[in-house]
C-alpha cells in the first residue's frame, strides 16, 4: 500500500497549495491512501468546514488535527458531522468529534488512523498519548481488525515523539510527528518494522516562522512585547510530507522517505515513487 502525509497546512498559501498538488499525486504516484494535517489551515489557526471539505475533495481520505483543532469555533459542532476529521484522541471522555478511525484505501485495505497529543510543552496538557495509544491498538489490532495503522503524534518534543514511535514499534505502520513545522532528517524503519519521522514539515511558506509572516515573531523574542497578531505568512508554498510503503502481508513498513515540493526547499519525491 502507497501512504502519503502531509503536514500541518498553514494559512491559505498553505492549503491551496495542497489543493493544487495533491490530485495530481494521487493519480501520478498512484496513492491508496492520503492523510493531510488541517490544524493550521484557517490563518494559521484552526480550521473550518469548508477547508475540511476543500481538502477532502482534493484526495485527501483523513484530515488530523493538534493543539489548534479547536481555534475556530464551528469545529466544535462540524467534527461530529465527518468521520474523516479527527482531534486528538487523548482528549478527555465527552469531548466532541472522535480521535481515531477506521478507513478504506484506494486498493480495499483497512487503515486505522488516530490523532495522538503529547504533553512535553504542550497546551493544553491532555490524557496520557500511551495510554490512549494502547486502548486504540487494543481494540483494533493490526492484521486483525486493520491492514495498517497510522499514528500522526502532535507534539512539541522529539525525544517524546521518538520513544511513542518505540512505543508502538511493531504494532502500527507508521507513526509521524506533526506540530513543530520543521521537516526532520530521521525518516526510517524501526526495528519492529514501524516507519518513523519525528515531524513530516508544513504546507506553508517557509520564507517565515513556522508558516507566520516573520516580523512578529522576531519582534517578540527581541523586545518580549507584542506589537500586532501573528498572520499567516503569504508566500509561494512549499509542501512537505513523507511518503510510506506498507506490506499487504504483514502490515508493516517496508520503505520510508520525505516528500517535499516547492520553492524554498530542496524538492524531492520518495525514490521508489519515481
Amino acid at each position: 500500500m502507497r501512504l502519503l502525509f502531509l503536514g500541518d497546512m498553514v494559512g491559505k498559501t498553505g492549503r491551496v497549495a495542497v489543493w493544487d498538488r495533491l490530485p495530481g499525486l494521487v493519480s501520478d504516484l498512484k496513492l491508496d491512501f492520503v492523510i493531510v494535517n488541517g490544524e493550521n489551515a484557517a490563518g494559521g489557526f484552526g480550521i473550518t468546514e469548508d477547508i475540511f471539505l476543500e481538502t477532502i475533495n482534493a484526495g485527501a481520505d483523513v484530515v488530523t488535527t493538534g493543539n489548534h483543532v479547536w481555534d475556530q469555533k464551528e469545529a466544535v459542532v462540524f467534527c461530529e458531522r465527518h468521520d474523516q476529521f479527527l482531534r486528538p484522541a487523548n482528549y478527555p471522555a465527552g469531548t466532541p468529534g472522535r480521535g481515531s478511525g477506521l478507513y478504506y484505501a484506494r486498493n480495499g485495505a483497512r487503515v486505522l488512523v488516530a490523532n495522538i497529543m503529547g504533553r512535553v510543552f504542550m497546551h493544553p496538557e491532555l490524557d496520557d498519548p500511551f495510554k490512549s495509544a494502547e486502548a486504540i491498538l487494543d481494540a483494533c489490532p493490526l492484521k486483525e481488525q486493520a491492514d495498517a495503522i497510522v499514528f500522526d503524534f502532535h507534539a512539541e518534543a522529539t525525544s517524546e515523539k521518538q520513544c511513542f514511535g518505540h512505543f508502538v514499534d511493531g504494532r502500527a505502520s507508521f507513526v509521524i510527528g506533526t506540530h513543530t513545522h520543521v521537516p526532520t532528517a530521521d525518516a526510517q524503519i524501526l526495528n519492529g518494522g514501524t516507519a518513523y519521522m519525528s515531524d513530516a514539515g508544513m504546507c506553508g511558506d517557509y520564507d517565515s516562522s513556522l508558516g507566520m509572516e516573520k516580523e512578529e515573531p522576531l519582534n517578540r523574542f527581541i523586545s518580549k512585547m507584542p506589537k500586532g497578531r501573528f498572520e499567516a505568512a503569504s508566500g509561494p508554498a512549499t509542501i512537505c510530507g513523507v511518503g510510506v510503503e506498507i506490506s499487504d502481508a504483514t502490515g508493516l513498513a517496508e520503505k520510508i522517505a520525505p516528500l517535499r515540493l516547492g520553492p524554498r526547499l530542496a524538492e524531492t519525491i520518495p525514490d521508489f515513487w519515481r
